[in-house]
């Protein structure tokens, strides 16, 4: 039987099917009451026969629909239809009733070739944004991929499917249903693929493949079965993205393997994290990554979900018929010794911590470094002398540091070390006198890092229209080329946006028109076109332009419609 024409709950008519997924069909329909169009999912057959996932997915779809936020596809309405099978078996199937999204799935956009880099950088942030709601309301996504990310017509990012992936996983379907349901293993991240606990940083694993791939154009791990590719995720290290596709940036490179980390503490620790670090490389800025202390608590704790075990032997135990309690609960006296035995353990650690007393001394045989900084070298040479350690003399260049400073010290502050050991002490020569260099038409990576190989610092990034010059290219820097400055010194950008601003026509005569389109700082091409409905007028005024006014893409043809039409008598 057909699910076109159902109608559903007495208010949602099915139409026609928009695609097909490994767990749904979804349809586009009517709200018959509301009088909008919408999107409707129908669950397959195959989970739908589950009883657990019927009621988990209820729940899910109930706890998605009160997520409200531009990133995230809606969720209207959910519930179950009667529908009569082959034979007249009736069976309940579920459906869920979405906000209808007028655009690609990024799946298909990907199956087109590689993402620019800057276009990744902003799908990711979106992705990102949703991802950082959805988990400060407790909602983990568990299926990010690019079949559940659309792109609208307008270019916004659409994240659909929350909750489903978890009534899928807390239900009895087995693992290869599982697995058949969420579609390849491409995606998951290693605690899944070892089918351990999963957390908001599950999510953000997932959302690093999906950038790698947009930025090479397939996924990091590629195998002839599932289970193969869930092994790479578990075991093997990924390439870069730019030994793949030479156009991305090595500040993309970082923020994708830092995503892609093993092991969840080591990876980023939130969306807010994450979606900070991307937008710093999509301006050239490689992120500075620090291990996080902080490993538990909110999102991250499993305790939630490793209790679900005990309660699944709590179920078991009280349903078995077959085993006889001999003993209500345990005798009173029990119960007093065993609270009493844990306060004298509790207080005798106490005790023992608290007589502890640490020490400070090190070993005859070696010494800890001391912190040299803005001594002279004779001073610090002493000041190693007065610790057994002996220094050595070596010179680098400093922006910040005055001329014949300490700057720093190899093995650095506060290293233990042996009093055979050498200490090399670096002493600053002062700022030099560099040249910036000339990166016009560079790409902005490219500028960025000439920039700091020379000891000059990358400064801000500035987007201005240019009539020729490609977007994300080099304009001039601040200072500009060729002027002489100290190392140290910032160097910003002014980058091409590949934009140019369009004058408002309507109403200019036509070679006035012409004129301004033709104009060195605009450079659009014009299509004058007849309109015959119209009685012409002398000069041929502009009635319509097939742009509108403000910035619009470089070199783009501008129709521009006037009259030819008989004059009025």
């Amino acid at each position: 039987m057909t699910d076109e024409g159902r109608l559903l709950a007495g208010r949602y008519r099915v139409g026609a099917l928009l695609g097909r997924g490994g767990m749904s069909d979804v349809h586009i329909g009517t709200d018959s009451r509301l009088g909008r169009t919408v999107a409707i999912k129908l669950l397959k057959s195959s989970l739908a026969a589950d009883p657990a996932f019927r009621t988990r997915f209820r729940q899910e779809a109930q706890a998605a629909a009160r997520m409200a936020h531009p990133t995230i596809v809606r969720v209207f309405d959910a519930g179950e239809e009667s529908v009569s099978e082959i034979g007249g078996h009736e069976s309940q199937i579920p459906f869920i009733v979405m906000e209808y999204v007028d655009g690609r799935l990024l799946k298909d956009i990907i199956r087109e070739g590689a993402v620019q880099p800057d276009e990744a950088v902003r799908i990711i942030v979106g992705v990102l944004t949703a991802l950082e709601y959805s988990h400060r309301a407790g909602v983990v996504h568990r299926d990010i991929k690019p079949g559940n990310i659309m792109i609208t017509k307008t270019g916004q990012v659409k994240v659909m499917d929350f909750g489903i992936a978890r009534a899928i996983s807390d239900s009895s379907t087995t693992v290869a249903q599982t697995t058949a349901i969420l579609g390849t293993a491409s995606y998951f991240s290693p605690e899944q693929a070892k089918g351990e606990s999963v957390d908001a940083r599950t999510d953000l694993y997932s959302t690093g493949v999906v950038l790698f791939e947009m930025l090479a154009g397939r996924p990091p791990f590629r195998g002839d079965s599932a289970v193969a590719v869930a092994y790479q995720h578990v075991s093997e290290a990924p390439v870069e993205p730019s030994s793949i596709n030479s156009r991305v940036s090595p500040a993309l490179d970082a923020v994708v393997l830092h995503s892609l980390a093993k092991d969840r503490f080591t990876r980023y620790q939130s969306a807010v994290e994450f979606r900070t670090d991307v937008e710093l490389a999509g301006s050239g800025q490689i992120p500075e990554y620090h291990t996080s202390d902080d490993s538990s608590g909110g999102l991250f704790a499993a305790a939630p979900l490793a209790a679900s075990g005990s309660e699944l032997a709590l179920k078991q135990l009280t349903e078995d018929e077959t085993m006889v309690r001999t003993q209500r609960r345990p005798p009173v006296i029990w119960i007093w010794a065993g609270i009493l035995s844990v306060i004298v353990i509790v207080l005798s650690v106490m005790i023992w911590a608290f007589s502890l007393t640490p020490s400070v001394d090190l070993p005859d045989n070696s010494r800890r470094v001391p912190s040299l900084t803005g001594f002279s070298y004779e001073n610090a040479q002493n000041s190693l002398l007065d610790r057994d350690l002996a220094a050595i003399r070596a010179e680098e260049a400093s922006a910040t540091v005055p001329k014949d400073q300490v700057i720093r010290t190899d093995p650095p502050a506060g290293t233990i070390a042996q009093p055979t050991d050498l200490i090399e002490v670096y002493v600053s020569t002062g700022a030099q006198p560099v040249d910036v260099p000339d990166v016009t038409n560079l790409p902005l990576a490219d500028a960025q890092t000439a920039v700091t190989d020379l000891g000059l610092t990358a400064g801000s990034v500035t987007r201005e229209n240019s009539p020729t010059i490609a977007a994300g290219l080099v304009l001039r820097t601040d200072p500009v080329a060729a002027t002489t400055e100290k190392t140290g010194v910032t160097v910003d950008f002014i980058v091409s946006s590949g934009l140019v601003a369009l004058p408002d026509l309507e109403g200019q005569l036509l070679s006035a028109a012409i004129d301004m389109l033709a104009a060195a700082d605009v450079q659009l091409f014009p299509i004058p076109t007849p309109d015959e409905t119209c009685p012409q007028q002398d000069g041929s005024p502009v009635t319509q332009q097939s742009l509108a006014p403000g910035d619009v893409p470089q070199k783009s043809e501008v129709t521009l419609v006037y009259c030819t039409g008989p004059a009025a008598d």
